[in-house]
């Protein structure tokens, strides 16, 4: 005969219920009521076995281990003779889970974070979680400004003893924000602060704007604005005293009240520094913003402190603590500030770990590293390693963390973790230049070749005007001290009438080698010599410039070459840089005795400025110069420079600008070029800002080529302005532009829209 022990129903321990238990030594242990469940799982959790005495402790602990695993729904003991009978009622499994009606969430991430938290198919059935996630849904609605929101959670049992959970949701209509009032600034007018406000009323115009959409986040985000705003304009005691969001009885609109406390504008009397002193005292005062007698900002104080950890981060102090303490004399309402400067024990780097680097060898990213192993820490030495990484082109993203070695105080380990893209491909595809026409192009292209971070290509392409054929190598560290050394064989045939310049045909073979030398970390030296055959065909239908050259220097030219060029260049980025500077000059000249005798000279600077976390703005300008000498009495007519188009003044038709054959009126080009550029950079709207493969920009572009008979005049300068959108395609870089003309002459060729593809971005 059975008879029960303790029972546990419903999770409730009813042991005051049961009998007072007499202590037996259990001989045997049976369970009964599974289903799914296997006898060993019960086994595993239930704190008994055989041989053990049972009395009353000893089976309220069995039943709430059972209780505890969540699977059953009812646990009983029981005792027969000598026997402990384990009676369970398992819980329901989950069969399915359906949501409906949820258009502001995705399903996919909805079913994502029920799984997480334990509500997923298969899983055990738990009334309990299923209410806390129907609470926290509704939270996340109302988190959005859905407050009409609806959610009713269906429970259907199914044989086997499964359920099937539909979710259905009514979301409704969003409350829309009708009105934002300040209450208590008088420093500043209303307008002004609003401005500051991400949510707020949406205007008339803005038939798809989320403004009027409330959200908690963005409120808050907001409310930090204003404070920001008025403390770094001197208010240094604003306070907001409360926020009041108010709804209506109908749930559709939403009135915020924001009642704040200005405070007095505070003055600054001076700053001085305490702590211990790493690095000379002097040179950490250089380094505060703050000045006496100026009005008090927050983001000066922030910014002083952190420039001078960054700098305590540099001489190898990682864990260095910088705290500015405020002296506030409340009846003059001004300001002293001491920073308080403790750098901390000196700190070492023991190692420099890679990940994620299945295809490119380790001494690869090594040998870019500015942060040596068993040197002392330096942040700028990090960053700068990191900015390498990122240039060399063989990776989607860097990351490095800089961890605290365990059971140290004084050493760090660098934690390089990169992901890498496909270096090498076969390409074969059809491109657009607006100089060029259709491109057809196929290339055989491997950057990283075996990992070793060298270069080798094979490439070919057709269009309209030209036929280019070229192979390269590049060893970038051909000697260990970063000397790079390339080699290339190209042969090129252009037919200069499809190009919309004079008619001519040229045919080019050449073969060269080029060494590149660094000079300093931001500096480098790149010199190459190149042997040319330069085919030139004309007919009476060319232009004269083409035939005078021919019939005075005749036809094939050959000529040997040499290059230099001196850059200076610390962009964040090689695709889409936000900060830097850039500073190239290069020189390209025959050497005497070429058929041909002349030099160009070519002078670039750029500048990036980030303006805010999503903005940067762009200065670039060029300058370019090229003449005879020797037996040569100017630069040859195929050597000559050109503007206009995508790559130079947008706006303008390619090659368009500057002097025109007496014959044919085409463009010939000039020998002297004058190009500008200024653009402010930005994310493409709607898109997240990380996006590293996409950028939009406003520019302005200025240019103008002259004949060498030609006055230089910069009143002739060309410019336009408009629209660019750039993006890192699967198949290449892809440019478009919308350009106006800003002077445009009645006989200059111009072309609004302008795109290109597979053709590097500008």
């Amino acid at each position: 005969m059975k008879r029960p022990l303790v029972a546990l129903v419903v999770g409730a321990l009813l042991p005051a219920q049961a009998p007072a238990l007499e202590s037996f030594v259990v001989k045997d242990i049976r369970v009964e009521g599974l289903q799914r469940i296997a006898a060993g799982t019960v086994f595993n959790y239930l704190p008994l076995k055989v041989g053990d005495t049972l009395n009353d402790k000893g089976a309220q602990d069995a039943i709430r281990a059972l209780y505890k695993t969540g699977f059953f729904r009812d646990v009983r003991l029981e005792r027969q003779g000598n026997v402990l009978i384990v009676s369970v009622i398992e819980r329901p499994s989950i069969a399915g889970i359906r949501l409906v009606g949820t258009r502001e969430f995705s399903e996919e991430d909805l079913k994502k974070g029920l799984k997480e938290v334990g509500l997923a198919e298969g899983r055990i059935f738990n009334k309990t979680l299923l209410d806390r996630i129907e609470q926290e849904l509704r939270q996340q609605y109302f988190a959005r400004g859905f407050y009409a929101v609806s959610i009713r959670p269906t429970v259907t049992p199914l044989e086997r003893n499964r359920v099937d959970i539909e979710i259905a949701v009514t979301e409704g209509r969003p409350a829309r924000i009708r009105e934002i009032t300040l209450v208590g600034n008088g420093k500043f007018r209303d307008k002004e602060l609003l401005d500051l406000f991400t949510l707020g009323p949406a205007p008339w115009w803005a038939l798809f704007s989320s403004r009027d959409q409330y959200s908690k986040q963005k409120l808050a985000g907001d409310l930090e604005r204003l404070r920001n705003h008025y403390q770094d304009r001197g208010f240094l005691e604003f306070n907001i005293e409360s926020t009041q969001v108010s709804i209506t009885p109908d749930k559709e609109d939403i009135y915020i009240t924001v009642n704040l406390s200005e405070g007095k504008r505070y003055t600054v009397t001076g700053f001085k520094l305490a702590g211990t002193f790493v690095v000379p005292e002097e040179d950490l005062r250089k380094l505060v913003e703050l000045e006496a007698g100026s009005v008090f900002s927050r983001k000066a104080v922030t910014e002083s402190a952190k420039r001078i950890s960054d700098r305590l981060a540099n001489e190898g102090y990682a864990f260095a603590n910088v705290n500015p303490v405020p002296d506030v004399d409340r009846d003059k309402a001004t300001v002293a500030f001491t920073f308080v400067i403790d750098p901390g024990k000196r700190t070492y780097v023991r190692r420099v770990n890679f990940s994620g680097n299945v295809t490119t060898r380790d001494e690869v990213l090594r040998r870019e590293m500015r942060q040596l192993e068993g040197g002392w820490y330096s942040s700028e030495k990090i960053q700068r390693s990191r900015v390498r990484l990122q240039r060399l082109g063989f990776f989607e993203d860097v990351n490095i963390e800089t961890p605290q070695v365990p059971g140290t105080s004084d050493q760090v380990d660098i934690n390089v973790t990169v992901k890498e893209r496909s270096t090498g491909n076969l390409l074969f595809g059809v491109g657009y230049s607006d100089s060029d026409g259709f491109i057809i192009n196929a290339s055989v292209t491997e950057s990283n070749l075996f990992g070793t971070g060298k270069e080798l290509s094979a490439r070919f392409d057709n269009s309209d005007a030209t036929t280019n054929f070229s192979i390269r190598y590049v060893n970038p560290y051909y000697t260990r001290d970063g000397v790079s050394r390339g080699f290339t064989v190209y042969s090129s045939s252009i037919d200069a009438a499809e190009l919309n310049t004079a008619a001519y045909n040229t045919q080019t073979t050449g073969a060269g080698v080029f060494y590149g030398i660094p000079l300093s970390e931001f500096h480098r030296l790149t010199v190459g010599l190149d042997a040319e055959r330069i085919d030139i065909e004309t007919t009476t239908d060319s232009a004269l410039v083409a035939q005078d050259f021919v019939a005075t220097e005749g036809s094939p030219v050959d000529l040997a070459k040499a290059t230099l060029s001196w850059s200076s260049d610390s962009l964040d980025s090689a695709l889409f840089p936000t900060r830097g500077f850039l500073q190239r000059l290069s020189a390209e000249a025959s050497f005497p005795g070429s058929d041909v005798e002349y030099y160009k000279l070519t002078y670039l600077i750029g500048k990036y400025w980030p303006i805010s976390e999503r903005t940067t703005f762009k200065l670039r300008a060029e300058l370019g110069y090229g003449d005879g000498y020797g037996e040569s009495a100017q630069l040859p007519f195929f050597k000559n420079y050109f503007a206009g188009g995508s790559s130079t003044v947008r706006g303008f038709s390619s090659r368009s600008l500057g002097p025109v054959d007496q014959n044919t009126l085409d463009p010939i080009g000039g020998n002297r070029r004058v190009l500008g550029n200024m653009e402010l950079l930005f994310p493409v709207p709607g898109m997240s800002a990380d996006n590293k493969a996409v950028r939009m920009s406003w520019f302005v572009d200025g240019g103008m080529v002259y004949g060498p008979e030609e006055r230089f005049d910069l009143g002739e300068l060309r410019y336009s302005t408009g629209l660019a959108f750039n993006w890192f395609s699967p198949v290449g870089p892809l440019s478009f532009s919308y350009a106006f003309p800003l002077n445009d002459e009645p006989d200059d060729d111009t072309e609004s829209f302008q795109f290109t593809l597979g053709v590097p971005f500008r």
